[in-house]
């Protein structure tokens, strides 16, 4: 029976040709009937893919052959169902595109790659050695959110702080803005799905003048394999995937409010408008009702 399975990753590296690494991936991906979505820059590749799991071993097996690409940390977690075909139905359909930048900060000149990664980011700490600092430091340690602002709706570290954007290319003027400059004095740990957009956030606070930078290696997705629902983290974990959100517990709190009866939730929907990309935590018996909308929309 053909296992439904869904990887996560990234790799900052220096590629010379983005778009023949594009033209590889794209056939890759479709001769493995494979679905997702993949990001290649001339700073390295970032993606997401839905499959059955010997589609996606193969997948790893191929892309790791390629030498700039033969240490990627593949996170992995349960999809939802195939199709009678055995491709995802997790995502729609196979996107893989070049861009200047893997994470779209709309600061492509801020970010230095060499072959060991992103120059002059924070420094990494694994779940356990996270565990270790907030012993050490206590309540100093400032958690620093690196998502968009909906999705922690839905969940995030203990008295985190989350900025108020609805994309990461609000981040750069949310940094200059000055409003969280009373941190730089403090030990700040940035953190975010699978850490790509840490490696980019990170480095963007050290170069304003944050003296002391972290950032969660492996994002979320694996400081959930590590303590699930029993450490600092609380809540469900927002994906960009026909799941929309995951749990690494039966006993995960739930943050969320319904937007229209305002009962806790962690269900989540896309706004109604389809030319709006906005996420809406919306409980499951009001998204019956009528399809939710956000203020702009409604």
């Amino acid at each position: 029976m053909a296992i439904p399975k869904i990887l996560l990753y990234y790799v900052f590296t220096p590629l010379a040709d983005p778009d023949a690494v594009r033209l590889w991936q794209r056939d890759l991906c479709e001769a493995l009937g494979l679905r997702g979505r993949i990001i290649v820059s001339k700073d390295g590749l970032n993606g997401t893919l839905g499959g059955d799991l010997p589609a996606l071993k193969r997948y790893i097996r191929k892309t790791r052959d390629y030498p700039a690409f033969k240490l990627i940390d593949f996170k992995w977690s349960e999809g939802t169902a195939l199709d009678e075909s055995g491709r995802s139905l997790d995502f729609p359909r196979l996107v893989v595109k070049a861009r200047d930048e893997i994470v779209s900060f709309g600061a492509p000149g801020e970010l230095t790659v060499d072959a060991g990664g992103v120059v002059g980011g924070g420094t990494r700490l694994d779940p356990a050695a996270l565990h270790e600092l907030v012993a050490e430091r206590g309540d100093d340690v400032v958690f620093f959110d690196g998502r968009n602002a909906f999705e922690a709706e839905i969940g995030r570290f203990r008295n985190a702080v989350v900025p108020d954007v609805a994309n990461t290319r609000e981040f750069v003027a949310e940094l200059d803005s000055g409003k969280y400059d009373h941190l730089k004095g403090q030990p700040v740990v940035t953190y975010c799905t699978g850490g790509i957009r840490c490696e980019v956030l990170s480095g963007l606070m050290k170069s304003r003048g944050f003296g002391e930078v972290y950032q969660l290696e492996g994002g979320i997705a694996r400081y959930g394999e590590a303590f699930g629902d029993d450490g600092l983290w609380n809540g469900s974990l927002y994906v960009f995937d026909q799941r929309m959100s995951i749990e690494f517990s039966d006993h995960a709190a739930v943050l969320g409010h319904c937007r229209e009866c305002g009962e806790p939730t962690h269900h989540m929907l896309n706004c109604r408008d389809v030319s709006c990309r906005e996420q809406l935590v919306v409980c499951e018996a009001c998204a019956a009702v009528a399809a939710p909308a956000c203020a702009l929309h409604a």
